[in-house]
């Protein structure tokens, strides 16, 4: 059966904040209402739902999917949960497009949640454990001085000054002030970020996003289905590309000032939405924006490089003189992306999907981009240096 076209049809987010008294399962059924309600439609007509989340310890149950599938809507429909540590977020989605293309269903309700705020003491106690029991465990490794390594080599390899990479923390965060599920949007300068608390040189605290609590939902259909429930193209984002990579776990042997992973998955991505031409300049001709996964701010300008965006080494000097910001040659992570909006785990990348949805619909408010856009690229990245998912959609009537 050749694959059938599917369009993504309106998406719904919560606020992104620590939440005390809601649950997970009431974060996913805040996100997945308000998604079935933006479409004009009701649980009854879906047929499958998706639910991404990362690992278990976040919320504090064990087997997540189970406990979530009600408030995601999918009490007595087929569900199936997606985890790829942060790639979730934009492989949930493309779970949702092959579950349409291949036949198997016409609507498809896609939620991606996190509740980080119940690990205790911290988040990272569960990212502890994701190291190798025998090799690394016993150095003691967190989150924060593995990626301080992978910085620092990625500085050095190219000569990058950290004023470059700084500029990322200030575009992203002040892009977030315009975003209404923002939980750190504000307005800094790079001397800000330079100035913040060191936590593992050449990590500062402005350079990290903030840990929280959220959801994010997407309605997907069949172009048969869009037709018959009569929506209109110019609220529709059809799925154009869609790629994905898993490395291996050992990111000890591996030179780490570049992501191939993510080169990879984007040129899967490419391929499928028969853009050919991989080369920086055609790729931001055809691109309108992007938005790349951005825990740490060197991340955004990683993994533009990895996505093919910039050449090696080029993306902080483009950050810095300004060619990303929203109104700038090439728009990147206009949404303020997880350092400005939030890192609720699996959200945060099922976010950046949402806001590829809103900018191409024209229902981004005030963090519109001010021209036309017609197609845009979110990407994200899980495990250890280790998987690269990526989504390219389209607008409704581009062809």
């Amino acid at each position: 059966m050749k694959n059938r076209k599917v369009g993504m049809v309106s998406v719904g987010l919560t606020k992104f904040m620590r939440r005390a008294k809601e649950t997970p399962k009431e974060l996913a059924y805040y996100a997945s209402k308000q998604a079935l309600d933006n479409a004009g439609i009701t649980r009854k007509d879906v047929d499958g739902v998706i639910i991404g989340s990362a690992p278990d310890a976040f919320d504090g149950v064990h087997q997540k999917h189970e406990y979530l599938t009600d408030g995601s809507g999918g009490y007595n429909l087929p569900a199936m949960r997606g985890y790829v540590g942060g790639g979730t977020g934009v492989f949930s989605p493309i779970q949702g497009w092959y579950s349409i293309a291949s036949g198997m269903h016409d609507v498809v309700l896609v939620t991606t949640e996190e509740k980080m705020s119940t690990v205790q003491p911290s988040a990272q106690a569960a990212f502890n454990t994701i190291f190798d029991n025998m090799i690394e465990r016993p150095l003691g490794p967190n989150l924060v001085w593995i990626f301080a390594l992978e910085m620092k080599r990625y500085m050095e390899v190219h000569g990058i000054p950290k004023e470059h990479i700084a500029s990322v923390s200030v575009k992203n965060k002040g892009n977030a002030m315009d975003h209404p599920s923002a939980m750190l949007g504000m307005k800094l300068t790079i001397e800000d970020v330079l100035n913040s608390e060191v936590l593992a040189d050449p990590v500062h605290l402005l350079d990290i996003s903030p840990v929280a609590d959220g959801a994010v939902s997407m309605v997907m259909m069949s172009e048969e289905k869009i037709k018959e429930f009569g929506i209109s193209l110019d609220d529709v984002a059809w799925v154009d590309g869609v790629g994905w990579n898993v490395d291996t776990t050992m990111w000890t042997n591996r030179d780490l000032y570049y992501p191939k992973y993510v080169e990879k998955a984007a040129k899967m991505a490419y391929n499928m939405a028969g853009q050919k031409d991989h080369s920086p300049e055609a790729l931001r001709k055809w691109l309108s924006f992007a938005e790349p996964y951005d825990p740490f701010n060197y991340k955004e300008l990683h993994h533009l490089e990895g996505l093919q965006l910039f050449e090696k080494g080029k993306a902080p000097m483009a950050a810095y003189e300004g060619v990303t910001v929203r109104d700038g040659d090439f728009p990147v992570t206009p949404s303020g992306g997880l350092l400005g909006v939030g890192n609720p785990i699996a959200a945060a990348a099922g976010m950046k999907v949402a806001e590829l949805y809103l900018q191409l619909t024209g229902k981004a408010g005030k963090r519109q981009i001010p021209k036309d856009v017609t197609r845009g690229l979110a990407q994200a990245w899980g495990d250890l240096m280790q998987v690269g998912t990526v989504l390219i959609l389209k607008g409704g009537r581009v062809e």
